[in-house]
């Protein structure tokens, strides 16, 4: 059964920063042909409206922005700091350069706007000393060979060739690979491309790359497939996973906040302290297996009853060998 990711909380601030310049400057628009407008559900507009009650520059009632729809249509009031044109202070700025100079170079495609930013930004904040010494720090863990010959590969449109190693089985794997992007996300280098072995798209960390070959071959990536949307992590639920709940104790309660979980909840025990409930999907049952055997007694798999017991009887065989 395929899920619809959760909204994060950056793409849903970003919203209410449109919405509200937007619902400003229309004042009385009624629900329906708002939500329109906006791109969303009448649901989901009233839930925003809700959370417009909090926004505004300070906590006083009459700093917050005042919102009313009952009527049907929508007024905005009190909300001029927030639709009046953003002035950036230094550090905003300078965190912006930043911000645009590390997308520059991340190899993402059309960066001409990107560029126009930059250099807006650049010459605003040009007579401000140390600004054109900010630099973006590269990621030291892959080789400058290995990435500048992923981006000779995406730019010519070739096949490229892969020893790669996957940490989570210790395993070397050599794959053929039609190149899609070499992009840079949460701190590393990756290409991602249609793996010939997997017959899927697939994204290959480049600091992993134990060796990498450009191929006469071209690339053919199959027709109607695109980059992966990043926005809301690498990890990309697919129908065929396998759902597995575990159980959690207080030291392996990072396993949430380091793996893809779809939901969480705690539940109480009798000594005071709390077992942290999970589902977490994955594709590759031994990743799981591992995971658990490594957290020693840490974490339960509570379902399915077969990652359980495959768990118990590699358990079981480690006792028996001592």
């Amino acid at each position: 059964m395929s899920r619809t990711p959760p909204e994060t909380a950056t793409s849903r601030v970003q919203r209410l920063l449109t919405m509200v310049p937007w619902l400003v400057s229309r004042q009385g628009i009624e629900i329906a042909d708002a939500a329109a407008g906006l791109g969303i559900s009448e649901a989901q507009l009233r839930d925003d409206l809700d959370l417009l009650f909090m926004v505004g520059y300070g906590t006083m009632p009459d700093e917050l922005v005042d919102v009313s729809y009952e009527a049907g249509r929508v007024y905005v009031g009190n909300a001029e700091a927030i639709a009046r044109p953003l002035r950036l202070g230094l550090d905003e700025a300078v965190s912006l350069i930043v911000g645009l100079r590390a997308l520059a170079a991340s190899g993402v495609a059309g960066t001409e706007p990107i560029e126009r930013a930059l250099a807006k930004l650049e010459a605003a904040t040009g007579g401000i000393a140390g600004v054109e010494r900010v630099q973006v720090a590269a990621d030291a863990t892959v080789d400058s060979q290995t990435l500048a010959t992923a981006r000779e590969a995406l730019k010519d449109g070739r096949r490229v060739h892969l020893t790669y190693l996957v940490p989570s089985r210790d395993e070397r794997t050599e794959r053929d690979v039609d190149p899609l992007r070499v992009t840079s996300y949460d701190g590393h280098w990756y290409l991602e491309g249609w793996c010939h072995r997997a017959k899927d798209v697939r994204l290959f960390r480049l600091d992993r790359v134990e060796a990498i070959t450009v191929l006469d071959a071209p690339a053919q990536i199959p027709e109607g497939i695109e980059p992966r949307d990043l926005r809301d992590g690498l990890y990309a639920p697919r129908r065929d996973d396998l759902e597995v709940t575990l159980a959690l104790a207080p030291e392996a309660h990072w396993v949430a906040d380091y793996y893809p979980v779809t939901s969480r909840h705690r539940e109480p025990e009798a000594d005071g302290r709390e077992t942290l409930i999970v589902s977490l999907p994955s594709r590759d049952e031994e990743l799981i297996t591992r995971l658990v055997l490594r957290l020693g007694g840490r974490a339960r798999v509570l379902a399915p009853e077969h990652v359980a017991r495959a768990v118990h009887e590699r358990a079981t065989a480690a006792l028996t060998a001592y």
